[in-house]
């Protein structure tokens, strides 16, 4: 029973049903892949059979022209451009041999619509020319009798016959049709007239001037509709300037011409070789939190993903030669099988141009001889072109006689030579000339140890076959590896071995030691110079090219870094304002003139008075080696410093802004803002994420400052109420209010009884095992703020016990209570940013107000009293403060 293709179908991409016949043609949407596979097999075709590729060949309309095949057990892929739509088809067939079917619709009729357009459009009076004469300025023109060639090309047109009518611009008055070219042809996109009767438009012409402008318009002949251009005119070629003169009264038939075309190797074609490697995959065995475990990696895919050379293309020169029995062009069962081999060859490369030079031998006349090469040639040539090979793509050339004689004496027939002797001479020689794989080297990371422990890696490459190379036989490609052991530079001392297998072990180390005096140098692994490791593994359908690299292993230093840092400022910004004079004030004075005496030394010397703890060790070599750093690094946290230093100088800018915002409240007040103290622990290293061939930098930090900025704020509030001449309009109106509420009782009291508020509290910023990756990053969405608030509650108590007055008892004169009564707080936001100047830091300081909300109940002696009052002691503010540049 027969096997092998019955029908196919389309499986997958978007077609037009209602233009398409089922089983027969399909007509698909351009720019979009379509996917087709089989869809009916022939009755002897068992289950393995159909598990092996199939070769599907496209070819043209009359189905004698393969454009392009490729062997494939997943389907065929084809995508149209709208250059290529319109009537033209194409015909889609498989089979496992890779013959075609002439007796039988085993393939599909394939074409693309989209809506018809003209392009472009020009005339030329070359062949093919990229100059085109069409102008609207008239100052380029031809005259009567010129050749003139137009060409436009199209979408949607593709195979269509097309109406080309020439048009002469008048002025005044209609333009004018002046003639009509019919069966004009779409070939390949594009319409390319050979016009030789320019000298007949002349009679048709009213009221002739010195130069006429013509242009043409474009009819479907099938629905006879004009044809427009993107902008929607149905005017095109505007214009071609003709001058009144006369070069000749020849008016030949125009013709239609197809597409100049130069047939070149294809650079980004599919490759199909047969000598060919697929997938290579890299796998590392290591131990991790205490567990073994395999990494494997992936590095090359058929293909995937790989860059090529931005050079000129790697083009290899192929020759095959087939031999001829003495006066005989019959092509025996060895060149018949040399010539398949070509054919399947080309017909998987598209566009390389292919040049077959025949030979004889000198046994005979020199004329029949000439004559003879050439019919071999064109035997060869007749070999490809019906095995579906574009004809134009053939040369065939007959040399004649190798070393040519012609002896009058008749030396050179026959009964005078033995012909065995020239059987070399009796030959056609084929060669083409085909864009050969070459791409840049893939590179793959590995963190390994030292030499003398090294890191084992297996390498498996799948696919790996190189019996069919097509290159000749001094230079096949070899089914073997060879790795080079680098090191850091290429030199004479490199090590090489080679592996005939696919599958290999191999060891791989970075070039730090065991006993390192000096692993500092490798704080960040990522930036060191790693160890090479070459790997050249080459086929023809990939990295054909010996001399590149195929894959470049690259070995960082397994060492492993953790650090633990504090930083702190040893500084008081304690400061009072708008104390009046007197005992009662006096703690207030003396505490900040002695903290501005230490700011002032401070601000003489330029020296920020900052504690440093710092704790670095490393281990490397498999966890072989460990040591501590902790007093080589001193001297590499400048930048940290630095860091910290600016924040001294955001927090001095805080200080004065809430000294001169307490001085517009005129309330007597203390308050000191404390520096941050920021602490850190990390540990970083290189590892492998989500099998990718790049490492990367790993880590987990937690940090935080406690506090991120601190504050305590004293308010004297019956100071505010004394230390200004009215209690009224002048002095703090909340504490007015107060006092004038029990203004008697005060008087009884004395002035040694003080009364004040008490704000404090920390912003703290805490963040635990922040998880660090150097190629996904830290998902901060391109800005990171710090922020928050400090709550605050206020209570304000006085509980005063004085002597028994006669007739009273023994209490507490009076308890004042006072709370925020809204969500009060002194806090802010630590914006960390950056822009074209560098990376900053920007804090944002944020003070709701107090609302002093006070409740009193007081007895005195003769003096009682219950009220309540409310006042907003201090206004809402928020102060965006200067930019902090760290770089």
């Amino acid at each position: 029973m027969a096997k092998g293709v019955k029908k196919i179908k389309v499986i997958k991409g978007n077609y037009y049903p209602k233009m398409s016949v089922p089983g027969q043609r399909v007509t698909i949407v351009p720019n979009q892949d379509v996917t087709f596979q089989v869809d009916e097999w022939l009755p002897g075709t068992t289950a393995e059979d159909k598990k092996k590729p199939v070769i599907w060949m496209r070819q043209t309309n009359d189905r004698k022209i393969i454009i392009y095949q490729a062997p494939s057990a997943t389907g065929y892929t084809f995508r149209i451009d709208k250059q290529y739509c319109g009537s033209y088809q194409f015909y889609i067939e498989a089979s496992f041999s890779g013959k075609r079917d002439a007796k039988n619709n085993t393939g599909l009729y394939v074409k693309g619509w989209c809506e018809p357009k003209i392009i472009t459009s020009k005339w030329t009076t070359q062949r093919g020319s990229k100059n085109s004469i069409k102008n609207q300025n008239k100052t380029k023109f031809i005259s009567y009798g010129h050749i003139v060639y137009l060409n436009l090309t199209t979408e949607g047109l593709n195979g269509n016959t097309l109406t080309v009518e020439l048009w002469n611009q008048q002025t005044a008055k209609a333009d004018k049709l002046i003639h009509v070219y019919n069966n004009v042809q779409v070939i390949d996109g594009e319409v390319n007239l050979k016009i030789e009767n320019t000298y007949s438009w002349m009679a048709h012409v009213d009221n002739i001037q010195n130069v006429e402008e013509f242009y043409i318009k474009v009819k479907d002949s099938a629905s006879k509709k004009y044809i427009k251009d993107n902008l929607g005119d149905e005017l095109h070629g505007i214009y071609l300037n003709v001058k009144n003169k006369v070069i000749t009264t020849n008016a030949n038939v125009s013709k239609n011409q197809t597409p100049t075309k130069v047939y070149k190797p294809d650079v980004n074609s599919v490759r199909q070789e047969p000598c060919k490697f697929e997938v290579i995959k890299i796998t590392e065995s290591e131990v991790k939190d205490g567990k073994a475990s395999n990494t494997t990696v992936k590095i090359f895919d058929n293909g995937k993903g790989i860059r090529k050379v931005q050079s000129v293309a790697l083009q290899e020169r192929i020759e095959r030669t087939i031999y001829y029995k003495f006066d005989s062009t019959v092509i025996d069962k060895n060149g018949e099988t040399i010539l398949n081999n070509v054919l399947k060859f080309l017909l998987e490369h598209k566009d390389s141009t292919m040049n077959l030079s025949g030979y004889a031998c000198v046994i005979g006349k020199q004329n029949y001889n000439k004559g003879l090469s050439q019919r071999r040639a064109d035997v060869v040539k007749k070999f490809f072109a019906d095995g579906g090979l574009d004809p134009r793509r053939i040369i065939s050339v007959g040399k004649g006689e190798i070393d040519p004689t012609d002896d009058k004496m008749g030396r050179d027939n026959i009964k005078y030579k033995n012909e065995k002797d020239y059987e070399n001479n009796r030959r056609v020689d084929i060669s083409f000339v085909f864009n050969a794989h070459d791409a840049q080297t893939v590179n793959y990371e590995v963190v390994a140890p030292t030499e003398s422990t090294k890191k084992e890696l297996t390498i498996d490459i799948a696919g790996f076959e190189t019996n069919e190379c097509f290159r000749d036989s001094k230079n096949k490609h070899k089914k073997q590896t060879l790795m080079v052991d680098v090191g850091q530079a290429i030199d004479a001392g490199d090590t090489k071995q080679t592996f005939g297998t696919p599958s290999f072990r191999y060891k791989v180390y970075s070039n730090i030691s065991r006993l390192n005096v000096a692993p500092i140098q490798y704080i960040w692994p990522s930036a060191t110079n790693p160890n090479q490791f070459h790997m050249h593994v080459h086929s023809c359908r990939y990295f054909s090219n010996e001399k590149r690299t195929t894959v470049l292993i690259k070995a960082y230093p397994d060492i492993k870094w953790e650090l633990a840092l504090e930083f702190q400022v040893n500084v008081s910004n304690y400061k009072a304002a708008n104390m009046p004079p007197g005992n009662i004030y006096a703690k207030h004075q003396e505490k900040a003139r002695q903290a501005g005496y230490k700011r002032y030394r401070l601000n003489e010397t330029g020296k920020v008075p900052i504690s440093i703890g710092v704790g670095l060790s490393a281990e490397w070599d498999a966890g072989r080696e460990k040591r501590s750093f902790t007093n080589e690094f001193s001297d590499k946290i400048e930048i940290v410093a630095k860091m910290i230093a600016t924040a001294v100088n955001i927090v001095q800018n805080a200080i004065n802004y809430a000294q001169s915002a307490a001085k517009e409240t005129a309330i007597p007040v203390g308050f000191n803002v404390r520096y941050p103290k920021f602490t850190v622990v990390g540990k970083w290293y290189l590892e492998r994420v989500n099998e990718r061939a790049n490492l990367s930098v790993i880590g987990e930090v937690g940090f935080g400052f406690k506090p991120l900025i601190g504050a305590e704020v004293v308010i004297d509030i019956i100071g505010a109420a004394i230390a200004v001449a009215s209690y009224g309009a002048t002095g703090n109106p909340a504490a007015a209010r107060i006092i004038n509420k029990f203004r008697g009782g005060l008087e009884k009291l004395g002035a040694s009884v003080t009364f004040t508020a008490t704000f404090y509290g920390e912003l703290e910023m805490m963040v635990d095992a922040l998880k660090i990756d150097s190629i996904n990053g830290i998902n901060m969405q391109g800005k990171t703020t710090i922020g928050g608030k400090m709550g605050a509650t206020i209570e304000l108590s006085i509980s005063v016990e004085v002597g028994t007055v006669k007739g009273t008892k023994v209490k507490p004169i009076a308890t004042f209570k006072a709370a925020a009564k809204a969500d009060s707080y002194f806090g802010g936001d630590f914006v960390i940013d950056s822009d074209t100047t560098g990376l900053f830091i920007q804090p944002v300081l944020k003070f709701s107000g107090v609302v002093l909300s006070v409740e009193i109940e007081g007895e005195v002696g003769w003096w009682k009293s219950n009220f309540k009052v409310e006042e907003k002691v201090m206004k809402e503010e928020t102060y965006y403060m200067d930019k902090k540049y760290l770089t």
